[in-house]
């Protein structure tokens, strides 16, 4: 994979001179899994960069185009850019529109300012086109975020393309003893920094307090503010190695800005130095440190009342600095980690079948259409998704919808209509693989004229297929009726459990998928315990009259025994069932999550509710019965044995949120990194071809 990042135009890139944004990019850069294949890109007049991977574009200065348009374009044809798979933008939301007519791969997009005050996302229509055209904006507090969504209705707001990653630095070992009596301003010193204040208070400090000296790092050459004093030091600029330096004997460090910051790197860094830390309270400071006394007015009376107060308790100021270095915890390994998590979801490095080598394939499958969006979050999707993440041309076919829409006196159930479909697609199409999912009535006439233009033909079939199981004899024959034209058969049940046998069949799990399992429950307060839906049939939509299902049996029993959990069920009782976007609004209520299908439990069969319950972050119970634990461990999902232990055990972790909040994520962490739509796409992309797994995958 190659990643090229496009720092702001005049953006110093240099050891000299760095700005935040160079200083953040270089730091994450030194710390990534993917440090190699990084390109950093820029444009600046000074040398001796930052890293050695930099890039600097050189102006051409041309008289018809903004100096933005000319240096975009000069960096989208830079020999080093070609094959980019992902393009990080840092900080000018202007420059989207111009890439996005030149670069088809994914962008990651980073707000480093208030989004509401730089051009190109100023307005809700441009901030809009952003959400729209990148595949992750990342912001450097939940208060540039809030800044951001002013204006979106609140469905617009929880989006998984956004992400919090905060400005990081260093954590080292420090001495609290060598701490000296020193305070620190750094930053510029201008007024909207709150340097006229802050030197206005610290003349009195020192001449109240002997024994203290201040330290002034930072210049402003637009704004004159002259402070003196025999034990102020005005150091100027320095480098950011040198602060961090200094800040190891600070012991108290004040940021009193005016203006809403976005998050404030001065107080971050003091933090993680054992500073006591003093800030006003503007946009994303108090993100910066959970120990930090605030002023929530600034003025010269409050702050000097806020230094002299620790000044003249000692214990207080000892016990706030351990504090603040004790709770930092933005390290740049943290950081890192965070955006490498969301690389490596883009990543084609672990797939068989790379790009270079697109194949041309034609997905019969249920779409449904015909249900305006009802049933979009549905498995066909999430392996289309995945073959079209590979890479590939993938022609879609949904023969429901067509089957449907052809009905006639002449075909009364569509199905020549279906097969002359088929037909042709492939004729104008010549496809190289044929993928069918639960697509009944193609006829084994046409998968016979199909196999004649050496086409591979592979199936999925989700149904439970065993005798324990619903509907058996039915979907065993939907299954092996096109067994004679069939490379590859992919089941959600292990092969070896079932009393007949299927040449060439493989398991797969139900695919999570990164545009549907959107959700983070884990990460916040649900009004309700347990969740579960069910349906008396997808197509219908609707409870069907004196129809039950055996699992409503065990759901009373597991209700009456629980009457202080607050379960969320749909699909019973007249409650009908639930879905679309109604699906994930009640979904995201729950903190918990059953995982109930239909029939026994049998060796890894289970519905695709499994990846909407660990997929978006719901602690989830799973039968032990049905071998999960061959997958996962009790650190990602919870197994149990009968209904006394499933009662036990929701209740156990009801009262313990954060062992629940932990289990659940790490839960969604692993089903999306093992068991998602694109490694199950490549799966049956290399079984039907009989490639060479070159990943190993836990459940193949």
């Amino acid at each position: 994979m190659k990643i090229s990042i496009l720092l702001p135009l005049k953006e110093n890139y240099s050891k000299n001179y760095a700005g935040a944004v160079s200083l953040f990019v270089n730091d994450i850069y030194r710390f990534s899994k993917f440090k190699k294949e990084i390109k950093i890109f820029g444009s600046t007049d000074y040398n001796n960069y930052l890293s050695k991977n930099y890039i600097n574009i050189q102006k051409k200065n041309s008289f018809f185009k903004s100096s933005n348009a000319e240096y975009v374009e000069s960096f989208l044809l830079n020999k080093n850019f070609i094959g980019t798979n992902i393009l990080e933008i840092h900080n000018r939301p202007n420059y989207i529109r111009i890439i996005k007519k030149h670069y088809n791969n994914k962008i990651f997009f980073y707000f480093h300012n208030d989004p509401l005050t730089m051009n190109g996302s100023k307005t809700i229509i441009e901030r809009r086109f952003i959400l729209n055209n990148v595949d992750k904006i990342f912001f450097n507090s939940e208060w540039s975020k809030k800044q951001f969504f002013i204006g979106f209705k609140n469905n617009e707001i929880l989006n998984d393309k956004i992400k919090i990653c905060y400005q990081s630095t260093s954590k080292v070992k420090i001495d609290f003893d060598k701490k000296e009596k020193i305070i620190s301003f750094i930053g510029k010193l201008n007024k909207a920094k709150g340097y006229d204040v802050f030197g206005k208070v610290i003349l009195k400090i020192l001449n109240k307090y002997k024994t203290w000296r201040a330290i002034v790092i930072g210049d402003e050459p637009r704004e004159k503010l002259f402070f003196f004093h025999k034990n102020l030091k005005l150091l100027g600029f320095k480098s950011n190695n040198y602060i961090l330096n200094y800040l190891k004997k600070v012991s108290i460090s004040v940021v009193p800005s005016r203006w809403e910051e976005p998050f404030g790197r001065a107080s971050l860094e003091a933090s993680s130095r054992g500073s006591c830390v003093i800030i006003t309270k503007k946009g994303g400071l108090p993100e910066t440190s959970k120990s930090a006394i605030i002023i929530n007015e600034l003025n010269e009376k409050n702050l000097f009342k806020k230094i002299s107060n620790l000044i003249e308790n000692v214990s207080k100021l000892k016990f706030i600095q351990k504090d603040n270095y004790k709770n930092f915890y933005l390290t740049h390994q943290y950081v890192a980690n965070i955006i490498d998590k969301e690389r490596k979801k883009f990543s084609l490095k672990v797939f068989n079948i790379h790009k270079d080598k697109v194949l041309k394939i034609i997905h019969i499958t249920n779409f449904n259409y015909r249900f305006d969006g009802r049933l979009q979050y549905n498995t066909s999707r999430r392996i289309n998704n995945g073959f079209i993440r590979l890479g590939h041309n993938v022609l879609t076919i949904s023969d429901r919808d067509v089957l449907n829409q052809k009905k006639n006196l002449i075909d009364p159930n569509g199905s020549m209509a279906l097969q002359k479909k088929i037909i042709n697609s492939y004729k104008n199409f010549k496809p190289s693989l044929v993928v069918l999912g639960h697509a009944d009535m193609v006829s084994l006439e046409t998968l016979e004229f199909l196999k004649n233009n050496n086409v591979k033909i592979c199936q999925w079939f989700l149904d439970p297929i065993t005798k324990r199981g619903p509907d058996y004899l039915n979907n065993k024959n939907r299954l092996i009726s096109k067994k004679d034209f069939i490379d590859a058969t992919f089941i959600t049940t292990d092969p070896k459990s079932l009393d007949f046998e299927i040449k060439n069949s493989f398991f797969i799990p139900n695919p999570c998928d990164q545009s549907f399992e959107t959700l983070e429950n884990y990460n916040h307060s649900c009004s309700n315990d347990v969740f579960f839906a069910m349906s008396h049939g997808v197509h219908r939509g609707e409870l069907k009259k004196n129809k039950t299902d055996n699992r409503e049996i065990f759901l009373r029993k597991l209700i009456n025994k629980n009457p202080n959990i607050n379960f969320d069920i749909y699909g019973m009782n007249n409650i009908q069932p639930i879905w679309g976007d109604e699906f994930m609004k009640k979904i995201s209520n729950s903190s918990m999550g059953l995982n109930l299908s239909r029939g026994d439990p049998v060796k890894y069969y289970s519905s695709d509710r499994i990846a909407q319950l660990i997929g978006n972050g719901l602690l989830t119970f799973i039968d032990i019965k049905t071998c999960y634990n061959d997958f996962f461990t009790d650190k990602q999902v919870v197994f149990y044995k009968d209904i006394n232990d499933l009662s036990y055990k929701i209740n156990k972790y009801k009262r313990d949120n954060n062992t629940r909040n932990k289990i659940a994520k790490s839960g969604k962490m692993f089903y999306f990194e093992y068991f998602n739509s694109t490694l199950v796409a490549d799966y049956i992309i290399s079984k039907s071809f009989d490639l060479k797994i070159k990943k190993k995958l836990i459940w193949a």
